[in-house]
This record gives C-alpha cells, sequence and structure tokens, in this order.
C-alpha cells in the first residue's frame, strides 16, 4: 500500500509559518515512504493525510488539523516501527532531566546551604543532564537505522 500525498493550498501560500509547517510535514512524510511500513501504519498516515487534504476551515484551523495529524503520525511510527525524528530523545530527555533530576538536586542544594532560594540552581544541572541521555539515545537510534532524516523543529 502507497502513502497518498498531501494537497497544495496556494490559498495560504503567502504565510511563511505554515508553509515552514507543510514542508516539514511534507518531508516526514516523502521520509516515510522510503522506509518499510506495515498496512496498519500506512492506513493511519494516509487516513490522516486524507484529514488534511479534507480540511476546509480557516488557515487557523488547517494548521492545527496538521499539527495534530503530524504527533498521531509520529506516534504510531515511534510505537509500530521505533521510528523517531531527529534530536526526539534529546527535547524529550531535556524536560525529564530538569524534573527528574533538576528539582531534586536544587532542593538537595537549598536544604543543605539553608537557603531554598538556590532551588532554581538544579535546574541548568538537570538539563544538562538530560540533554546528555537524549543525544546519546539519538545516537543509539541513528547507528540503528530507526532516525528519521527529519528535524521538525526547524
Amino acid at each position: 500500500m502507497e502513502l497518498i500525498t498531501i494537497k497544495e493550498r496556494p490559498e495560504y501560500a503567502l504565510n511563511e509559518r505554515q508553509n515552514k509547517k507543510s514542508n516539514c510535514f511534507s518531508s516526514l512524510i516523502s521520509e516515510l515512504r522510503k522506509r518499510r511500513l506495515s498496512e496498519k501504519e500506512v492506513e493511519t498516515i494516509n487516513n490522516e493525510i486524507k484529514n488534511i487534504n479534507a480540511s476546509t476551515g480557516t488557515e487557523k484551523d488547517f494548521m492545527k488539523t496538521m499539527a495534530k495529524s503530524q504527533a498521531t503520525i509520529l506516534k504510531v511510527i515511534e510505537k509500530e516501527s521505533k521510528l523517531v525524528v531527529k534530536n526526539h530523545y534529546r527535547n524529550l530527555w531535556l524536560v525529564l532531566g530538569m524534573s527528574a533530576f533538576g528539582i531534586p538536586i536544587g532542593v538537595a542544594f537549598g536544604i543543605s546551604i539553608g537557603n531554598l532560594g538556590l532551588l532554581g540552581l538544579g535546574f541548568p544541572i538537570g538539563m544538562g543532564i538530560g540533554v546528555a541521555v537524549g543525544t546519546s539515545l539519538d545516537n543509539k537510534a541513528a547507528k540503528e537505522g530507526r532516525q528519521l532524516d527529519v528535524d521538525l523543529a526547524a
């Protein structure tokens, strides 16, 4: 089964932000065409593309539909095929590092010195730990060939 294409929207061509989102989504789909996906994944992706193509609302509604569809597609391919986009784990672990490591470290600093105003000191430490762990997981995914050549943050 083949992935269907996204219908061009010339009426939204003047919006730079919308063009950027559309290009990211199109590059994701073209990258997925290169991969071997299961029938269930292809069916889900095609349904999401059909939702986007059927969207007739305003530009804002179209962007919301596209963002929702992109998130759904990314969840499905990560769950089924273990495929991730560039910097996926880094972005995920940045937040996890700040909350799981940064807060306890900040509390420990604050209590040991007797000034809980130093609670914020743990956040950058936790962020650094999270980025390090996430980057190593991204490198591992790239070596295993599970990383798509798409950077959605761009």
